[in-house]
């Protein structure tokens, strides 16, 4: 059940780093894909640091992080 949480919050973070990063998203579908890959990375960097995020809100928070940065990464790969 957890698992399903945080795709779900992943598909959110996905489509809040696509408005974010206007010019370098993948579309809908592509930036909520984005998003849940993303998630993943701001939880382990997150974790990585020392930083924990609590609750709904703090693993929004890393996942929207981690989708901007892999949105980032992936723009400068395609050009």
């Amino acid at each position: 059940m957890d698992l399903l949480i945080f795709l779900g919050i992943g598909a959110v973070a996905g489509w809040i780093a696509g408005n974010v990063m206007k010019g370098n998203g993948f579309g809908l579908i592509g930036n909520m894909v984005v998003g849940v890959v993303g998630a993943f990375v701001g939880k382990y960097l997150f974790g990585f640091f020392g930083f924990a995020f609590a609750g709904m809100i703090g693993t929004l928070m890393a996942a929207v992080s981690g989708a901007v940065i892999l949105i980032f990464i992936i723009g400068l790969i395609k050009r």
